[in-house]
């Protein structure tokens, strides 16, 4: 593995469990007199384990806890973000940390889960008590310039993620991360990208908002550090009857990147293709059903190489994962099988271009709780798969087990 914090993760993973709904006395009434005390808005905690006495109030990250030093034995978390608490000064994480999750009403409350408590900070996600807001994602210069998993145009494979605090991460491939959306997010139940659909030649994200099926183009803004322009309307409703929405590059070879979407009710595969607007054409029927079978697609680029978008599928019954060729008529090829099994270890997929640099398409997934390997178990652990060039790919290689906590990346 490239990054091993899985100790840390374990660590985390094990306060967590001591902080859930157990110990913190989920909907205990009544609550003790002195709990209510704590003020709406605020982290409250006492020396005693019955929540009374002398009470601690902050609203703020505190690195030194002066005479409440290795004291608090009851904590209320009336914050709207999660209270980290550590056993270091200074926000030190070599223990872990204790993580607290917020309780507005002020019903959740109990132990702090350590006894040795002596910074605490707020952060808006989970995973920020010991890791950055974003996963860190590596990959290689490549020796040509395909475009696909490149979105600044500096030949590497890029990947975008957001957390559960609806903001926007752009991973450039050199381990660290750029917020290009500072929230909101989450009101998009499908997002997507891999496709230049404003003719500028670099990639650019389509997403859909859940409440109102409206379809959006989020132009690639043309930063050299990564970034989105304004969105324009593409849809402008009934997109929630469609399922596993998946820019797919150009399968119709017009020059232009397409959108496939499966239809819920029918299982029909549908291709929207791109237009010299950014708008999408008439739709154009690819699989006349079952494609509801699957239960993720990948556009991964060219796999195969012969210059024609290809498409990956699982099967949600067998966990077999598919290859289907682009064609020269814009349409999918004959499928062959290569994964044979096990593939609903993986919560989700990325096709990250060529992030190798050996000129050939690779792909990435995140593992759910379902996987084990020696490199890394459960949930949140990053499995890289190089491209053979003939559609299929190499062994996984478990390389980050740090990219839980997130809610969604592509």
């Amino acid at each position: 593995m490239r990054i091993s914090l899985l100790k840390r993760l374990a660590t985390v993973a094990t306060a967590l469990g001591l902080t859930s709904a157990g110990l913190l006395g989920a909907g205990a009434a009544p609550a003790q007199a002195a709990i209510s005390d704590c003020p709406s808005g605020y982290f409250c905690a006492w020396k005693t384990d019955n929540g009374t006495g002398t009470m601690y109030k902050t609203t703020v990250n505190t690195a030194t806890l002066g005479t409440w030093d290795n004291t608090f034995r009851s904590v209320v978390n009336r914050t709207n973000k999660f209270a980290c608490l550590y056993d270091d000064p200074n926000y030190g994480d070599s223990a872990g940390a204790g993580v607290i999750p917020s309780s507005p009403s002020g019903s959740e409350w109990g132990g702090p889960g350590s006894n040795s408590v002596s910074s605490l900070k707020f952060v808006p996600t989970e995973r920020e008590c010991v890791l950055p807001a974003y996963p860190e994602w590596y990959s290689t210069t490549t020796w040509k310039l395909s475009g696909f998993g490149d979105m600044t145009a500096d030949l590497q494979s890029d990947v975008m993620a957001r957390d559960k605090a609806g903001r926007l991460w752009f991973l450039p491939g050199d381990g660290t991360g750029k917020l290009v959306g500072a929230g909101g997010w989450n009101a998009m139940n499908a997002m997507t990208r891999h496709g230049d659909f404003t003719g500028d030649d670099r990639e650019d994200v389509i997403a859909r908002e859940g409440s109102t099926g409206k379809l959006w183009l989020y132009p690639n803004s043309g930063s050299a550090t990564g970034g989105l322009g304004t969105r324009k309307l593409i849809g402008s409703g009934g997109w929630n009857a469609m399922d596993k929405l998946t820019a797919f590059g150009d399968l119709t070879a017009d020059g232009r990147s397409d959108l496939l979407a499966v239809e819920k009710t029918t299982g029909k595969l549908w291709l929207y293709p791109g237009t010299s607007t950014g708008a999408l054409g008439a739709r154009k029927l690819l699989g006349a059903g079952g494609w509801n079978a699957m239960n993720a697609l990948v556009g991964t680029g060219d796999l195969n190489g012969d210059d024609r978008a290809d498409l990956v599928a699982r099967e949600g019954s067998t966990g077999k994962l598919w290859f289907y060729p682009g064609t020269a008529t814009g349409t999918l090829g004959s499928r062959v099988l290569i994964g044979s099994g096990g593939w609903n270890v993986m919560a989700s997929f990325l096709a990250v271009g060529d992030y190798d640099g050996d000129g050939r398409h690779d792909l990435a997934t995140i593992t759910n709780s379902s996987y084990s390997s020696p490199e890394c178990s459960g949930a949140g652990c990053l499995v890289l798969y190089t491209g053979k060039g003939t559609g299929a790919f190499n062994a996984g290689i478990p390389e980050d087990g740090n990219w839980w906590g997130l809610n969604g990346t592509f």
